[in-house]
């Protein structure tokens, strides 16, 4: 049964420049580094689905319009109720926003179960981390012109993403 997923999936310079990030952040408040080629930011958090349901899901990522931003990140945090440290955009761009509300919009309409919790843009860069990280020193830019459907499985040794379909957003 795949479990899916919406995310903004980073070019290799900004992947990079996150996985700096975590290192940094590693080196201060202990941790598991996340796997540089799982580092995304969440859009919507679906869940295990049915294999007839992963077409709809397909069909409401095809329907979404929407512009092209650029998310400012800059900022850093730790959620200690599960010991993860994040980094993340410094504002939400309302681009982001409108991208999200139509997610989630266009998987109700469908009848598909999606995370309701509310949205909180991030990437987690490390799982069991004992103290929060310190803030970053550096700002970057991460231009976003697409988003993807991921799919999260399992190999020998771990978790891996792999991407299901991607969709450009228009200008």
């Amino acid at each position: 049964m795949p479990r899916l997923f919406f995310a903004l999936w980073p070019e290799p310079a900004v992947r990079e420049e996150l996985y700096r990030l975590a290192q940094t952040a590693r080196l201060t408040g202990g941790g598991r580094l996340m796997r540089r080629d799982n580092l995304h930011q969440t859009l919507v958090f679906i869940g295990n689905v049915g294999e007839r349901q992963v077409a709809s899901v397909r069909a409401v990522g095809a329907d979404i319009k929407a512009q092209p931003f650029t998310l400012e990140f800059g900022t850093a945090g730790f959620w200690r109720h599960n010991r993860c440290v994040w980094a993340g955009p410094v504002a939400t761009p309302a681009s982001l926003s409108e991208l999200v509300a139509a997610l989630e919009e266009g998987l109700a309409r469908a009848g598909i179960a999606y995370d309701r919790r509310p949205y909180s843009p991030h990437v987690t860069l490390l799982r069991d981390a004992r103290s929060p990280a310190p803030s970053p020193r550096t700002r970057f830019d991460w231009p976003v012109r697409d988003f993807v459907l991921l799919e999260s499985a399992r190999d020998a040794r771990a978790v891996v993403y792999r991407e299901i379909a991607r969709w450009p957003l228009a200008v």
